[in-house]
């Protein structure tokens, strides 16, 4: 797991240029604390920031081979899960190794296959090649897009990152964020390409991109097809259990220690006990988080009936998980240092607030005993986890499903947006011009019934929008951390089978769920088996709350701050006249989305553009 950047220019010499790319690379050090390179030739810079996992001695990058014709460097981000076999194959081939790193193996793969290697690799996985013999950049997206990729295009060639903040840190690009970039950030649609910042893009999953003086070319490598599905319901539910097993088993590869995050819930615990199942004798080190106090003084709401607390002792007595309960409370949560890190390791303030806090610090504390962790995160949009699955009115509604539920820490409305700001952006026609885009490419099968075709539609919204959002949260947060988190359900493999298995499968017992509780039933505890979903742990504790308060007083306190040209300072004001225990979640996650941009301006000192 680590962090790439790099610069195309075919009109000057980048020899000369290293600090630039130096400076590039250096702006992402919490996602490879463990060593850094950067790599030139005339036409191209290529930096890497390594945090080791496989093959720690062997494994640096930037990784050249010298071939006929010339040289072919590659920098590479995440992990490719089958370079065993890859390498196997290679060397039958004919392919020599030098180190037992997957790097090797990606960077072998093109010698032989070209970009055609990014259809062989199974992995979650960012990389850019620079070939000296046609001077050539190659850069390449995972399916899922687990690991993000940004590219900037310049007069003369190109800027890429891991992340903004490594664009950013170089003279040609512009902090500008316009008022369509406002846009995607506030409606939650996740449009493909956008990155928000203006002239960013992101490179999107399954694509190769290739780049040299005649310009731009793009090819999408796998897609989420809609196809027949042949097998029954036992049928399913067996190759559901054998996908997973496998994946998992694959995703414990690590040369450095792994662990679980385990909330009790249905995901995360299918992989905790999957996990012990590979890892034998060896105790399966898991890790839930929660709030002081919150135990005890646990109140149910809609979004989360029950604490996890008891689910998540059961599943690690269960399996004799070596388990570390990570308790936060209200003061670690309310620092605004970690309100700074974690806006930073986001490089917008885009997220759920204090939820992203907590995660955060969960990543921190793990980053101590563990430095690879699996994840259940994607379960519920590849097996329809959601409310929005189960809730007749939002299947039918014509609109984002994440949207039209109106849960969460999203705010449908951008409330905390001054009014004419947010009349101005427009953001319900945004979303439905959105919508409309999205749909658009779903197939449909012949004499499919209307409602498996509406799940169907929902299901890919999820799997190439909704998705996109939380991985990108779940990386950029644990790189924050120098933890490498990895997402067994976005095995490409599972996805497009599940996606195929018709609704009345993924609902055959009218729960939630239904393929995966089916495939694990009889492995999990009973009680932990028929749990119904739970979501994200948010803390309860109204000292959180006052702490918010004080900290908007303050920022109210400036009536010149630039974050009062987009939020609604009376509203601002009303939240912190309230008594605590009486804010409601709308005005808390205000304050706290005011909070964030105030502080955001502060340290990117953006050029936003009102419409």
């Amino acid at each position: 797991m680590c962090g790439i950047a790099g610069w195309v220019a075919f009109e000057r010499d980048l020899t000369l240029e290293v600090p630039a790319a130096e400076a590039m690379a250096r702006t992402m050090a919490c996602r490879g604390p463990d060593a850094e390179g950067v790599w030139t030739s005339r036409h191209a810079a290529l930096g890497h920031r390594r945090l080791s996992i496989i093959d720690l001695e062997g494994g640096a990058q930037p990784m050249t081979a010298q071939v006929p014709g010339g040289e072919v460097c590659l920098v590479f981000s995440g992990e490719v899960y089958n370079f065993t076999e890859l390498r196997a194959e290679l060397e039958n081939l004919g392919e020599r190794f030098r180190t037992a790193s997957d790097t090797e193996v990606v960077l072998r793969g093109y010698l032989r296959w070209g970009d055609g290697v990014a259809e062989r690799l199974n992995g979650m996985f960012a990389l850019a090649i620079w070939d000296t013999r046609e001077d050539r950049l190659v850069l390449i997206r995972d399916r899922l897009g687990v690991k993000p990729l940004y590219v900037y295009p310049t007069r003369d060639g190109l800027l890429f990152g891991s992340e903004p903040k490594a664009i950013l840190a170089h003279p040609e690009a512009g902090r500008v964020v316009d008022a369509d970039g406002l846009r995607e950030w506030l409606a939650f649609v996740m449009t493909p390409r956008h990155a928000i910042w203006h002239g960013m893009r992101q490179v999107e999953p399954a694509t190769v991109v290739s780049v040299d003086a005649r310009g731009t070319r793009e090819r999408v490598y796998w897609r989420l097809e809609t196809r027949p599905h042949p097998d029954d319901l036992d049928s399913t539910v067996a190759r559901v259990a054998e996908l997973l097993d496998d994946t998992v088993r694959r995703q414990l590869v690590s040369d450095v220690p792994r662990c679980v995050l385990l909330s009790g819930g249905l995901d995360s615990s299918t992989l905790t006990v999957l996990a012990a199942g590979h890892l034998g004798a060896e105790r399966v080190p898991t890790f839930s988080v929660d709030f002081v106090g919150q135990a005890d003084g646990f109140l149910p709401d809609d979004l989360r009936g029950t604490p996890d607390a008891p689910f998540v002792r059961a599943v690690a007595d269960h399996v004799g998980a070596d388990h570390r309960d990570i308790v936060l409370d209200h003061a670690a949560l309310a620092d605004p240092d970690v309100r700074r890190e974690t806006l930073v390791a986001r490089d917008l303030p885009v997220g759920f607030g204090e939820m992203d806090f907590s995660l955060y610090l969960l990543f921190k504390a793990i980053n101590e005993y563990s430095t690879v962790a699996l994840s259940g995160e994607s379960a519920d949009e590849v097996f329809g986890g959601y409310r929005q699955f189960h809730d007749e009115r939002i299947r039918w509604a014509h609109e984002f499903p994440w949207i039209a539920i109106n849960a969460g820490p999203l705010d449908r409305d951008a409330v905390w947006l001054d009014p004419g700001v947010r009349a101005a952006l427009d953001l319900d026609g945004y979303r439905r011009g959105g919508y409309a885009d999205a749909v658009r490419g779903v197939g449909r099968l012949d004499g499919e019934s209307d409602l498996e075709y509406r799940m169907r539609i929902m299901s890919h919204l999820h799997l190439t929008r909704f998705l996109r959002f939380l991985l990108e949260r779940k990386d950029r947060l644990s790189m924050a951390a120098g933890l490498e988190v990895r997402v067994p359900f976005c095995d490409h493999r599972l996805v497009e089978y599940v996606y195929n298995a018709p609704w009345s499968m993924k609902n055959h017992d009218g729960r939630e769920k239904s393929l995966l509780r089916s495939a694990v039933r009889g492995k999990l505890p009973a009680a932990v088996a028929e749990r119904v979903k739970s979501a994200y742990p948010s803390t309860q504790d109204t000292f959180y709350v006052k702490a918010l308060q004080e900290q908007a007083r303050e920022l109210l306190r400036q009536p010149g701050h630039a974050v009062f040209a987009l939020a609604d300072r009376r509203r601002l004001q009303a939240a912190t006249a309230q008594e605590p225990a009486a804010v409601d979640k709308l005005a808390r996650l205000g304050m706290e989305r005011v909070l964030d941009v105030a502080l955001w301006i502060d340290t990117y000192r953006p050029d936003v553009r009102l419409p």
